[in-house]
């Protein structure tokens, strides 16, 4: 193949991958601006209207592994492909109109959540079939475009919701992930030869159970005040469940994810900063739609519409898309573990001014910026930092366990932001007390200094030649 043939495939993939990125993301995040409306739709309570979040979330940390393994091997393309149209088919239940509609309405989010294993596939695609230097950066923005979706897919299908009712939010779901389908079908290459992937089926039912309760845990915040007994017997078998799967993964000969990979201590250190940081992170995007949506009768808030709640987000993705594509051009002047703190350190300073100032909506958008710029950073760093010592043929598989911790942090995340705000809600109150945000928000920066201190540490532990390139 010709050197200008190779750069005009280069030129169509990198928009496709983007593109694909952000569709699943999106669409994975439809859950949380519609909540309110799946309530009053479908006469649910909002504790059952917020499983469409929550389902979506599991069934992307449970595919992902699985996922992750099957990129390694031949059948990339084919993998892809089929998941891709597992998600077109959920969207399509999220839509038609059939009997028991908030049951299918569940296993439609659930299939759509599988779209979230996709991005660690994408990056294996990036870095397979893309020249070096271009790999690099793509990597870090398929990265950062995963994160910054739900900023894009928030106000679009709190908008459509607003005029045109949730099918019509969901039907936006529909529309795109089938663009994306076509989209994969047409641009993502078959994998290289000579690659092999087997998956250890008794592995991934293990570590699916364990991931479940762990996110189930981190979902259902009321099972830890009402039946604390049953909560910690979930924990232990979630803990236990983890363990048994660790072992299991040493032992065998094709395990899910490799788990001595993961010990080396770039990979260990990173994927402990992507744990905490992403637990940070999410806390203050919680935290910020929250506050922004309570009405002034509460003593503070603003009483946005869940749409202009939405548009608090454009911030967020914008400068996170601005950080993306500014954070490889910086590597080739800092380390990445360096990055990691620095991006910490910025996320941190959000919570800083979340806590000190917010008597107005510029003062939310200003958070949200430095909150969007910050993730955007610290997204398109982490990859360079597993991948550098990473071999090219399990690309995906490492970086789809990164994701499955980024999930589990942010889940975490969400529950200790639900914790603290019902901690300080008076009996008989509906909204929290004003300072258990800012307690919440110190919660947030401890988290964000954990993550400083670790990245700090990884740095030091970095060898003087470690590639910055991330291939």
């Amino acid at each position: 193949m010709s050197p200008a043939l190779i750069r005009s495939e280069a030129r169509l993939l990198v928009p496709a991958l983007m593109f694909i990125a952000l569709v699943v993301a999106a669409v994975a995040s439809l859950g949380t601006p519609l909540i309110t409306s799946v309530a009053t739709t479908f006469h649910v309570s909002l504790g059952s209207a917020q499983w469409t979040l929550t389902i979506a979330l599991l069934s992307g940390a449970v595919a992902t592994p699985v996922l992750g393994r099957l990129g390694a091997g031949p059948h990339r393309r084919a993998t892809i492909l089929a998941t891709l149209a597992i998600v077109v088919v959920g969207s399509a239940l999220t839509v038609l109109p059939l009997p028991l509609p908030f049951a299918w309405l569940l296993v439609g989010r659930a299939a759509q959540g599988v779209g979230l294993g996709l991005t660690a596939l994408l990056m294996g695609v990036a870095r397979d079939h893309l020249p070096e230097e271009r790999s690099a950066a793509t990597i870090a923005l398929i990265s950062v475009v995963s994160i910054i979706g739900a900023g894009v897919g928030y106000p679009l299908a709190a908008l459509l919701a607003e005029f045109g009712g949730l099918r019509a939010a969901y039907g936006l779901g529909l529309l795109v992930t089938a663009i994306a389908f076509v989209t994969a079908w047409r641009s993502v290459p078959a994998a290289p030869e000579g690659r092999s992937a087997h998956v250890n089926v008794a592995g991934a039912l293990v570590l699916a159970g364990g991931l479940l309760l762990v996110l189930f845990l981190a979902g259902e915040r009321s099972l830890w005040s009402r039946h604390l007994a049953v909560a910690v017997t979930l924990a232990v078998a979630a803990v236990l469940l983890l363990c048994v799967w660790t072992v299991s993964e040493l032992r065998t000969e094709t395990p899910l994810v490799d788990v001595r990979a993961v010990r080396h201590p770039a990979v260990a250190g990173a994927n402990i900063a992507m744990f905490v940081g992403g637990s940070g992170m999410y806390l203050l995007l919680t935290l910020i739609t929250r506050y922004a949506q309570t009405p002034h009768a509460a003593g503070y808030g603003f009483g946005l519409t869940t749409f202009a709640a939405g548009l608090v987000l454009i911030p967020f993705s914008v400068l996170g898309f601005v950080a993306g594509k500014l954070t490889p051009r910086v590597r080739e002047r800092i380390d990445g573990p360096l990055l990691l703190a620095g991006s910490a350190a910025i996320v941190g300073g959000g919570f800083v001014l979340f806590a000190t100032a917010r008597s107005n909506p510029a003062e939310l958008l200003a958070a949200m910026g430095v909150l969007g710029f910050g993730v955007g950073s610290f997204s398109a760093a982490m990859p360079g930092v597993i991948l550098a010592v990473t071999p090219k043929n399990e690309t995906s598989s490492a970086m789809s366990f990164n994701y499955v911790v980024r999930s589990v942090g942010y889940s975490l995340g969400s529950a200790i932001g639900g914790l603290v705000l019902a901690a300080g809600t008076a009996t008989g109150r509906l909204f929290p007390n004003e300072d258990a945000y800012t307690t919440a928000a110190l919660v947030g920066v401890a988290a964000m200094a954990i993550t400083t201190m670790v990245s700090l540490a990884l740095a030091r532990r970095r060898s003087p030649g470690t590639s910055r390139t991330g291939s």
